[in-house]
């Protein structure tokens, strides 16, 4: 397979127009035997496959297609610089699991640990614009408990609710020209209470007689602009006041049924010459609780949530294409939906772009490891902190969710560690991302948190528990399974609550063997609507609860619970789904 399949802009939240993808076929080889380091594959891979970067090789759309698992992977290609990269040039990866070291032309450039969040090099010094180098990069991504893996099986093969493993690359790889100065990081921070966008840059580098130059756009008539004067820090802050007369308020919200959003260019000025040129993009938006409510723009919000893995059957975490990640935004929004919990999964940026400019909340989820010591909890907060580094400027992100349903933490009722562990996870996202609200351990066990979750599996309304009968009950019960809502301890008062897993119908055609749904498969899609439409209705008319989840957008492999089948083939009508999720 020779074609590339992912030749979009992977990030186009921060676009140059020097860049070039680096996807498409590179040389691949299995080192079963570990011995590449000590064979010095990093200076030749004795490659035995081509594989199509960004899918992993266990995926069909890599051209590999095996389910052989390997621990350590090897990758080559060579590329030409262009000609016009003449100042600083980036070497990206999107994501590479779990393990990578990278080499360019046998000379090693550096490493990365955490197989969902990105991480880059420098290779000006290495290169010169025009000239053709060799990217060597070794993965190891072994079936160990204490890395942050998520649905992915910590057996060699899929089981339960877990599926097949992903290795190596599975998010795009790129070369982008920078400017000699240039902003290694920014943070967009909108104010609604002031009109504003408060925004941070890091430069790479400390320039002389320099200024950043922003201008700030609403459909393409300037609406802020300002000069910031580089002085003694790489970090400048800075606050922009937007204004538009037509606008009571003063500026554009960005809601998820009316996505405004504004373009921002950022410009790195040295001596009055353009050094370095970033476009971007942000939405004047607010969320926060009170008085047991989730309020989105001052609004009190009402989600309507769907459970989204973000599996492919081709492609297995990677989406076959950028068109394939807004379709399921479009079909999310098409039935009813505002919103998508994003499950064990930090997605692919294309995906929260999309859902910035068509309308969708996100939630967004760290995927769990599942031996609770010292290296899991150092990886996880790792992750969580490269995660919210990536996504912090997307105003489709609404809630993090650090921990589901105490996986790979158990015994958060009672133990002490545990709890210790959940809380410092909470208090870390505040520190890290004051902008967000924060579903501590989701589905039950709940320490320190901002919304009380429940995870309720029930088939039909007459069979949910007495205990939804009252917010005390619920609060101090388990009114969805056998575990407590609270951690001991705790008291979550005054929170809004949310049921953030029900569902999970399947439908008889698509069960059988090991796959399977929640209390029995329903024959049709008029039983299937009936049953659906019945505990909606009742859940979304239960007094006290401000939301739900349901479980799930598609199937997800041999888990065959999914509105639409894993290749987004609806199974009951689209406007039906919509209609009672939308009925009061």
């Amino acid at each position: 397979m020779n074609s590339i399949l992912r030749t979009e802009h992977p990030r186009p939240d921060r676009v140059r127009s020097s860049w070039q993808t680096l996807n498409g076929p590179w040389r691949f080889a299995f080192d079963r035997d570990k011995a590449g380091k000590r064979e010095k594959w990093y200076c030749r891979v004795p490659a035995t496959h081509s594989i199509n970067v960004p899918f992993c090789y266990q995926s069909s759309l890599s051209g590999i297609d095996s389910r052989e698992h390997c621990d350590v992977v090897w990758y080559e290609r060579s590329f030409t610089i262009p000609a016009d990269m003449t100042a600083r040039r980036l070497l990206h990866f999107g994501a590479v699991d779990y393990k990578a070291e990278v080499w360019l032309d046998g000379q090693y450039l550096g490493g990365h640990e955490g197989g969902y969040t990105p991480f880059s090099f420098d290779v000006t010094d290495q290169t010169e614009a025009g000239g053709t180098y060799t990217v060597t990069v070794r993965a190891e991504d072994r079936l160990d408990f204490d890395q942050p893996r998520g649905k992915q099986s910590f057996r060699p093969e899929p089981f339960g609710c877990w599926y097949t493993p992903v290795t190596g690359i599975w998010q795009s790889v790129w070369l982008e020209g920078v400017g000699m100065y240039y902003p290694v990081d920014f943070r967009l921070t909108p104010c609604l209470e002031r009109g504003s966008l408060q925004v941070e840059i890091t430069l790479n580098e400390l320039p002389r007689n320099a200024c950043l130059r922003l201008t700030a756009s609403f459909e393409g008539d300037v609406v802020a602009e300002q000069s910031v004067r580089v002085l003694t820090d790489r970090c400048v802050r800075t606050e922009l006041f937007l204004r538009h007369n037509e606008q009571l308020e003063g500026f554009h919200m960005w809601w998820p049924h009316d996505p405004k959003l504004y373009d921002l260019s950022i410009e790195t000025m040295v001596e009055d010459e353009v050094a370095d040129r970033v476009d971007t993009y942000f939405g004047m938006r607010k969320v926060e609780v009170a008085g047991g409510k989730v309020l989105l723009n001052n609004h009190a919000l009402y989600q309507r949530l769907v459970l989204d893995q973000g599996y492919w059957p081709d492609g297995l975490l990677t989406a076959p294409s950028d068109d394939a990640l807004r379709r399921d935004v479009e079909l999310t929004r098409a039935m009813g939906y505002n919103g998508a919990r994003k499950h064990q999964k930090f997605e692919d940026p294309r995906y929260l772009y999309w859902a910035d400019k068509l309308g969708l909340l996100v939630w967004g989820e760290l995927p769990s490891a599942y031996w609770l010591g010292d290296s899991e909890k150092r990886s996880m907060m790792r992750d969580l902190a490269e995660a919210i580094r990536r996504d912090y400027n997307h105003p489709c992100l609404i809630t993090w969710v650090p921990l589901n349903e105490s996986w790979g933490v158990p015994y958060i009722q009672t133990q002490k560690e545990a709890q210790q562990l959940a809380d410092a996870l909470y208090h870390m996202v505040y520190s890290l991302d004051g902008t967000r609200i924060v579903s501590g351990n989701d589905g039950w066990e709940q320490a320190s948190t901002d919304l009380v979750t429940i995870h309720d599996y029930t088939a039909w309304p007459e069979q949910l528990s007495p205990e939804y009968e009252s917010t005390e009950r619920i609060l101090h019960g388990n009114p969805g399974s056998d575990r407590m809502v609270s951690a001991g301890g705790y008291d979550h008062t005054g929170k809004p609550m949310l049921l953030t897993e029900y569902g999970g119908i399947a439908m008889a055609k698509d069960s059988g063997g090991e796959n399977w749904g929640y209390n029995g498969a329903v024959q049709d899609e008029k039983s299937f609507l009936e049953r659906f439409e019945a505990i909606t209705q009742a859940f979304k008319h239960m007094p006290g609860l401000c939301g739900y989840c349901y479980t799930q957008l598609t199937d997800v492999f041999q888990e065959v619970n999914g509105l639409l089948d894993m290749n987004r083939n609806p199974k009951a009508s689209l406007d039906e789904i919509r209609r009672i999720n939308q009925q009061r």
